[in-house]
C-alpha cells in the first residue's frame, strides 16, 4: 500500500516567505514590485499588492498604503482616478521619488465577500508589511493610510479600529464616512436606503436600512475615538455621488473627541475632483504629500 498523499502541500504558499516579483523602474529613483501576493484567503483568489520603493538611499522609508475606490464593487488597485492617469511620472512614482514607500493592494470586493472582509484584508497587508519591513527598508511605524472614495472609507475604518499607533495618519478623498446617514445626506429621493442593489447594501449584505447595526458598524464615524491618528479629508462641495457632508460628519466627530482633523471642502468640485481645473486637482495631491510628510515627520528635500 502507498504511503498516503501529503495534504499539507495542498495549502497555499505562505505569503510572508513567497519571492518577491523582480523589480521594474518605470520612473527616475523608482522601484516597483508589481503583484506580491500579502494574503490568500480561504475559498478566494490570492491578494495582491504594489510596492513603489525608493531607489537608494539609507535607512528604513515611511510607507503610504493607497486603498483604491470603485463602490466597493470595483476598482484598480493602483488607478487614482481619471484626472491622474495620465500624469508622468504617476502619483505613486513621485511618492516615491519624495522619500516614501507606496503600497497598492487589491482587497476582496464586495461581490465576492461582504464587510468585514475588506478591512480584514488591510490588517493582513498591514502585518504583511510588518513582517517584510527589513528586507524592504520600511518603517511601518511611520504608516499612513490614504484612499478616494469606497477606498477612503476603507482607510478611515482601519485606521480608526487599529491599534493604537498602528497608523500615523489618513487621508481621506470624498469618502463615504456614515452609511446610515447617507439617506438624510442625499437629495430628496436620489438615495433609498431599503435598495438590497446599492453598492453600500452589497458591501453590507442586505440594505442599509435592513441591516442598521451593520450599517452603523462598517461606518468610520461609529469608530472615533480619542486615540485616532491624523485626518486630513478633502470633498468637492458639489459632490453628486457622495455628498460632501459624509466629510463633515467625519470631521465633526474627530473635534467631538478632541481631534483637529484638516478638512477642505472644495468648491465647484464634484467626485473623483470632476469640475475642478488641473492646478486644483495638482492642489489636492500636494495639500495630500504636506501631510504625508507631516505624519511621517519626513522632512523637505
Amino acid at each position: 500500500m502507498s504511503a498516503p498523499f501529503p495534504l499539507h502541500l495542498l495549502a497555499p504558499p505562505d505569503p510572508d516567505t513567497l519571492p518577491l516579483p523582480f523589480p521594474a523602474r518605470p520612473a527616475d529613483g523608482v522601484r516597483l514590485l508589481r503583484g506580491a501576493v500579502y494574503a490568500v484567503p480561504d475559498g478566494s483568489r490570492p491578494l495582491t499588492v504594489d510596492l513603489w520603493l525608493p531607489e537608494g538611499g539609507s535607512g528604513s522609508v515611511p510607507v503610504v498604503v493607497f486603498v483604491h475606490g470603485g463602490g466597493w464593487r470595483t476598482g484598480l488597485r493602483d488607478d487614482l482616478g481619471p484626472r491622474f492617469r495620465h500624469w508622468r511620472p504617476g502619483p505613486f512614482a513621485r511618492l516615491a521619488q519624495a522619500g516614501f514607500a507606496v503600497a497598492c493592494p487589491d482587497y476582496r470586493l464586495s461581490g465576492e465577500a461582504p464587510h468585514p472582509a475588506q478591512t480584514e484584508d488591510l490588517a493582513a497587508l498591514l502585518a504583511w508589511l510588518g513582517t517584510r519591513a527589513g528586507h524592504l527598508g520600511l518603517d511601518t511605524g511611520r504608516t499612513v493610510l490614504w484612499g478616494e472614495s469606497a477606498g477612503g472609507h476603507l482607510a478611515a475604518l482601519t485606521a480608526l479600529t487599529r491599534p493604537v499607533g498602528a497608523v500615523s495618519g489618513c487621508v481621506t478623498w470624498y469618502a463615504p464616512t456614515d452609511l446610515p446617514g447617507l439617506a438624510e445626506d442625499r437629495h430628496a429621493g436620489a438615495y433609498d436606503a431599503h435598495d438590497p442593489r446599492s453598492f453600500e447594501a452589497l458591501l453590507l449584505g442586505g440594505a442599509p436600512a435592513d441591516s442598521a447595526d451593520v450599517a452603523r458598524a462598517a461606518s468610520p464615524v461609529a469608530h472615533v475615538g480619542t486615540e485616532a491618528p491624523p485626518f486630513l479629508i478633502l470633498h468637492g462641495a458639489d459632490d453628486s455621488l457622495v455628498p460632501a457632508r459624509q466629510s463633515v460628519r467625519l470631521a465633526e466627530a474627530l473635534r467631538s473627541a478632541g481631534h483637529r482633523p484638516d478638512l477642505c471642502l472644495l468648491p465647484r468640485g464634484n467626485h473623483m475632483w470632476v469640475g475642478l481645473s488641473d492646478e486644483e486637482v495638482e492642489d489636492c495631491y500636494s495639500r495630500t504629500l504636506s501631510f504625508l510628510r507631516r505624519c511621517a515627520d519626513h522632512p523637505e528635500p
